[in-house]
């Protein structure tokens, strides 16, 4: 099974059949997807300007697609390479259960649904990495009332999450599950206080 660079290579690569240069693309998602398959995917074509069901898309447009992809790949990359550190050292320290920071992490490893999008055409428009820079910060300061990514305070609970958890607090803005962490208790409350007002 190939990595994300040789994928990466296969799409970079002009001699490729551009059918493969795409597929290629579209399997970089299942090594890493910050919204999930089909939010990322969605997400990319829009940003690189083709449809999502284009079977034969500008070469270029594809390579900027790619780009983007690999943007936010060295920045999540770079988070997972400094938690890695954080979390010996506090093992190292004595500091042996993890925090509720920690636990959202498992579940994100590798960087699939870091940002997860249940609705795949309900998304942020800003550029991947940057999207990812302000999760990540928002993971290392207090938490906070608004979502990390839009700054809406438009949070919702919702449940029957097509993942893990299969429940929790969305933005109804940019579409992101906000993990919880990154959010105030208060906060959390009157997200599920929202819950209520929505019919089901």
């Amino acid at each position: 099974m190939a990595g994300f660079r040789s994928l990466a290579r296969q799409v970079r690569d002009g001699h490729n059949d551009l059918a493969l240069r795409r597929y290629s693309l579209r399997k970089c998602l299942e090594r890493f997807a910050p919204y999930g398959h089909r939010a990322t995917w969605d997400h990319l074509c829009a940003r690189a300007g083709f449809g999502p069901e284009d079977r034969s898309p500008d070469p270029a447009r594809l390579i900027a697609a790619l780009d983007e992809l690999e943007a936010a790949r060295a920045v999540w990359l770079a988070y997972e390479t400094e938690f890695a550190h954080r979390r010996k050292q506090e093992k190292h320290d004595g500091l042996r259960s993890p925090g509720s920071t920690d636990d959202w992490h498992r579940l994100t490893w590798g960087g699939h649904g870091v940002a997860w999008c249940d609705d795949p055409h309900v998304h942020p428009t800003e550029p991947l990495a940057d999207v990812l820079r302000k999760l990540i910060a928002a993971l290392e300061r207090e938490p906070g009332h608004c979502c990390p990514v839009c700054a809406s305070t438009g949070i919702v609970w919702k449940d029957g999450l097509a993942h893990e958890p299969s429940a929790g607090p969305v933005c109804a803005d940019c579409g992101i599950v906000v993990p919880q962490p990154v959010l105030a208790p208060r906060a959390l409350v009157r997200a599920r206080q929202f819950r209520a007002l929505i019919p089901v």
